[in-house]
């Protein structure tokens, strides 16, 4: 009852403010066709309404306007991204929201999380802000007289110029009855409509590895120096194994490999570094399952969507999943570096979630969850090393160290110990989907290594990020094939229990996503196209002659294209959706602190952290266009579960054109 009394209240106190309210927020966006009005009534008018920055991690409406912006018009994920792309100049819309979220950077819920300037509780909100017009063949001038009734008291009522829009607070989960009475000089007789205002918010939930939680595309990536940075290998004396790579833009300690580089030098390193919203598992919002969360709030304007990204990179179902999980990187702020290593269960961390949004609202239920798992169980990450690091040297480092994986190794985990990891994940998520597995959405993954429909041709092209990287063609037609008519189908049977999975029973079935699939086909690592930005045609070299080779010109030029890398844009559209090796380095240029590996260096300058700046940000994973891709795939199936109804306009698949930039 006090809670009932106090959101009773907020709505009277917001209704003595109508007007000014309306004007000092702005009107709300248009809502979608379809998505959010109703018949207009016999009178010709009719009341519609719409939930206010309805994607509830957004701390600030005018991001949630962006997003809903950029899918007018009837885009889909997908344009959308590559419009915001070209809007932001390639810099990525992320680089500002990030600091307006109601999950703090390491990855604790904000409660309460001050929303548009209201605390709310974050998992089990009180009330919603909403705006309502009148709309139809209102009259000029005409005047509404408005009654408001959630049956908390007597209704309230007011009168205001039709023309004004409403913004106040309704209740969660409860019924306001909204109507209306419309008179004006030029008819005798009021018109009328009423409606029904209810808020669904919906609870979802992400969970798995590095493609759910969006490695390779940090919400800032690393700006670069134009200058030069020396990395040495140890195993080579002299000059001989230094190379120069592009510089961290702001760093001002030794770059050159002669220069001692010590625990300071590390942490001045670091500040400089990528911003994810959660460094330690590298979660980033432009992951599929947030942009997929973020298109049914944007598309079903009488919903919320309080959404909960628990996925980490890294992960499998063993660690990260069911128990902890070594962190990505060093949590860094301006004073300190810390490392404390380790990440929570992403399924305990949603069931303490849970039981604290069901202890300030009983009944409150988990509605859904994205995920992905299942490659890192395989090794994946071991596959590509072996596709890649082509230096006889390196490689015999790398398999002694367990780095470097195999196509029979992955076999045989993929035969034997995933189906039996599998179903202990079943049992431990399914009582937290009410006992119905088939709400759990689980997007599966695309092969990253096709173009035209075939493996692509391999070479240097996209790996001279490091002297020891070329994509060796017989190696990555055999992990190319094996992804395709192996662990792809298999991993379908395990998550449908079909192909002889043996599940519970028919509620083990999750649902799943692959029709992004076939769109990934044509844009696997190495796609180019005449469209892709200047830079990347103009310096990204086909033949894997992008950077200089001799050591003096490239400490302060490391570039052949003469050009300086901080014109590279991480979030311009592009051919491929798959970031290669380069695109690795000048988007995240990842220093994995906190993996605390037995082969991690402690010189910055070992070139074994070249190795590993140019894999752990992101190599082989999907660009924010992809996971666009992935997100377009995943959500319609995800308003179907959640019983929304489909939308009317058809959604357009193709890039359009951009944004007009803001002023």
């Amino acid at each position: 009852m006090i809670r009932q009394t106090a959101a009773f209240l907020a709505l009277l106190l917001a209704l003595t403010s109508w007007a000014g309210d309306a004007r000092a927020q702005g009107p709300a966006a248009p809502p979608p066709p379809s998505a959010a009005t109703s018949a207009p009534s016999d009178s010709g008018i009719q009341i519609s309404w719409e939930v206010r920055n309805r994607f509830r991690l957004f701390r600030e409406e005018r991001d949630f306007a962006l997003q809903v912006e950029a899918m007018s018009s009837g885009r889909s994920v997908l344009a959308a991204e590559d419009a915001l792309e070209i809007q932001s100049d390639g810099r990525g819309w992320a680089r500002n929201t990030v600091g307006r979220l109601c999950i703090d950077s390491a990855g604790h819920v904000s409660n309460p999380c001050t929303r548009d300037g209201v605390k709310e509780d974050y998992l089990a909100p009180v009330d919603h802000a909403v705006t309502i017009r009148l709309t139809g063949a209102v009259p000029v001038g005409a005047v509404c007289a408005w009654s408001f009734n959630d049956n908390e008291g007597p209704p309230i009522q007011t009168t205001l110029d039709c023309s004004e829009p409403i913004n106040f607070r309704v209740r969660s989960g409860k019924t306001t009855i909204a109507s209306v009475d419309v008179s004006s000089g030029g008819s005798d007789t009021p018109l009328h409509d009423s409606t029904q205002i209810a808020v669904r918010d919906i609870l979802i939930a992400g969970l798995g590895d590095s493609i759910a939680s969006g490695e390779g595309n940090p919400d800032r990536p690393v700006a670069l120096a134009d200058d030069g940075f020396c990395f040495r290998s140890y195993l080579e004396g002299g000059s001989a194994g230094q190379y120069y790579r592009p510089s961290r833009k702001g760093y001002k300690g030794a770059r050159a490999c002669e220069s001692a580089a010590g625990s300071n030098e590390l942490f001045a390193w670091q500040k400089f570094g990528a911003q994810w919203f959660n460094a330690a598992c590298h979660r980033s919002l432009y992951s599929y399952q947030t942009r997929a969360a973020l298109a049914l709030a944007v598309q079903y304007t009488h919903i919320a969507v309080t959404y909960l990204p628990l996925a980490c990179s890294g992960a499998t179902i063993d660690e990260g999943l069911l128990g902890s999980l070594r962190a990505r990187e060093c949590l860094i702020t301006k004073t300190s570096m810390n490392c404390a290593g380790t990440v929570g269960s992403q399924v305990a961390e949603l069931k303490e979630a849970l039981a604290a949004a069901q202890r300030r609202e009983p009944g409150r239920q988990l509605d859904l969850v994205f995920l992905s798992v299942g490659a890192n169980d395989i090794n994946f990450s071991g596959l590509v090393a072996d596709v890649i690091v082509d230096s006889a040297t390196e490689r015999t480092l790398f398999q002694r160290s367990g780095m470097i994986g195999s196509v029979e190794d992955s076999r045989s985990t993929l035969a034997h110990t995933l189906p039996q990891n599998f179903q202990r994940l079943r049992t431990a998520l399914k009582p937290l989907v009410g006992g119905d597995l088939s709400r759990v959405v689980f997007v599966s993954y695309a092969n990253p290594t096709l173009m035209g429909g075939a493996p692509c041709p391999g070479g240097l092209a996209g790996f001279d990020i490091h002297p020891a990287f070329n994509a060796a063609p017989e190696r990555l037609a055999k992990t190319s094939q094996f992804v395709d008519s192996e662990f792809l189908p298999q991993l379908k049977n395990i998550v449908l229990c079909t192909g002889g999975t043996i599940c519970n029973g028919p509620r083990d079935a999750m649902t799943f996503i692959d029709q992004h699939q076939v769109a990934f086909q044509n844009h696997g690592f190495c796609a180019r196209a005449t469209t892709d930005p200047a830079f990347d045609q103009q310096c990204f070299s086909a033949e894997g002659k992008s950077f200089n080779a001799d050591i003096v010109t490239a400490a302060s030029s490391p570039l052949t294209c003469g050009q300086g890398a901080s014109k590279f844009r991480a979030y311009l559209p592009r051919a491929r959706w798959i970031r290669d090796a380069d695109d690795s380095y000048f988007t995240a240029m990842t220093y994995p602190l906190a993996t605390r590996t037995s082969s991690q260096p402690t010189d910055i300058h070992d070139a074994t952290w070249g190795v590993l700046s140019a894999v752990y940000g992101g190599a082989i994973h999907p660009t924010a266009e992809g996971h666009a891709a992935m997100a377009d795939a995943a959500w319609p199936a995800a308003a179907a579960i959640l019983g929304l109804p489909p939308l009317e306009a058809d959604v357009t698949r193709e890039p359009i054109e951009p944004i007009e930039p803001k002023q």
